[in-house]
């Protein structure tokens, strides 16, 4: 008895999706890398040199355009192996990894803790659940993020900050292990849960304030596009704010040069931690000197909070992507790609499947 033919129209399956989805994320993060090598290197350009150093890049698009002309494609796309393993994951690692999926489990027990009802909306709730959250994706990704940043603020042409060259992420890791163990690769973890805690513990609060203030005083109405955008730039500007001073120590205490320590432990010679990083960093260049890179972030940070901080704007039809709160502009950002790619590649998918059959 001959099968049944496929239903045309027909729902795709799991592993299509996945397939889809992944190859929209590949897409998303080659699109979105770029901005975050521009980035980097301006974090570390005149790291601890008085105000007036000379600057190897004026700006973001002065950074990507250098970048392309001195080291190609090639060197805009410095880092896409970690950023790209790091974003196309399976959605358990994915939420994990990036704090979404601890954010409601703990904003709820907090709430509990506290007298109140799971379901409730709490700002202080919401602050120490977002904060927590956010340090333990942190504390997860970690090696990937310090590979990643590592990578792309080498450049053989015009050097930022110290250099680290690796051929690849699986170089990268083995180099660092080799010569530090694991404690090498957990290196700025400290610093890498400061900036997410910082930013993941304004970004949702800030969010529901602005909503709330718009709705209850008849400004907008409470499921308008422009209610939800509004929301999101306002909650953007809070977060590039909060956020950006420790995203710079991130980046430098990742980069910094280590040496052997009085022990025998590999530490950084530039900074001790995070806090150290910060203090050194406003007394060589001022308060400035921790907004380096601030318009390419608050760019990254803006696109990404219109992906919606509950959904409304976008609906998620890849499990490649997170749905709920992301500490990571940049990955935000992919997400946003992510999404419209996937929707399209699904589309075409479908189409070319539906004909065949």
């Amino acid at each position: 008895m001959a099968s049944p033919a496929p239903v045309r129209g027909r729902p795709i399956s799991t592993a299509e999706g996945f397939l889809c989805g992944g190859l929209a994320a590949c897409i998303a993060v080659t699109i979105s890398n770029p901005a975050e090598v521009a980035k980097t290197r301006l974090q570390l350009q005149g790291e601890l040199a008085k105000t007036g150093t000379a600057k190897v890049y004026a700006n973001a698009f002065d950074a990507m355009g250098k970048t392309y002309k001195n080291e190609g494609i090639r060197g805009m796309q410095r880092g896409l192996g970690p950023a790209a393993r790091r974003l196309c994951l399976p959605n358990t690692f994915e939420r994990v990894a990036t704090g979404a999926g601890f954010y409601e489990p703990f904003r709820r027990n907090i709430n509990k803790l506290v007298g109140r009802r799971p379901e409730e909306q709490i700002g202080a709730t919401a602050i120490i659940a977002g904060a927590s959250s956010g340090a333990v994706g942190a504390s997860l990704g970690n090696p990937l993020f310090l590979i990643k940043a590592r990578m792309q603020a080498y450049s053989p042409a015009l050097p930022v900050g110290a250099q680290h060259y690796y051929k690849n992420s699986f170089h990268a890791l083995s180099t660092i292990f080799r010569a530090e163990g694991l404690r090498g690769l957990v290196r700025g973890i400290d610093a890498a849960i400061l900036r997410t805690s910082m930013g993941s513990s304004v970004q949702l609060p800030s969010y529901n304030l602005t909503k709330n203030f718009l709705v209850s005083r008849d400004i907008l109405p409470a499921n308008s596009t422009w209610t939800f955008l509004a929301s999101s730039a306002v909650s953007g500007v809070c977060v590039c704010i909060v956020m950006q001073p420790a995203d710079t120590a991130l980046t430098r205490m990742y980069n910094q040069p280590t040496v052997p320590g009085p022990n025998g432990k590999m530490v950084g010679t530039l900074y001790k931690n995070p806090i150290d990083c910060l203090w050194k960093t406003a007394k060589a260049e001022g308060v400035r000197g921790w907004y380096k890179g601030k318009r390419i972030q608050l760019l990254l940070i803006e696109v990404s909070q219109q992906h919606r901080i509950d959904g409304a704007l976008f609906t998620n039809r890849t499990t490649y992507v997170c749905q709920h709160l992301r500490p990571s502009p940049s990955l935000t950002f992919c997400s946003i790609i992510t999404l419209t790619a996937n929707d399209l590649i699904i589309n075409l998918y479908k189409k070319i499947r539906d004909n065949d059959n």
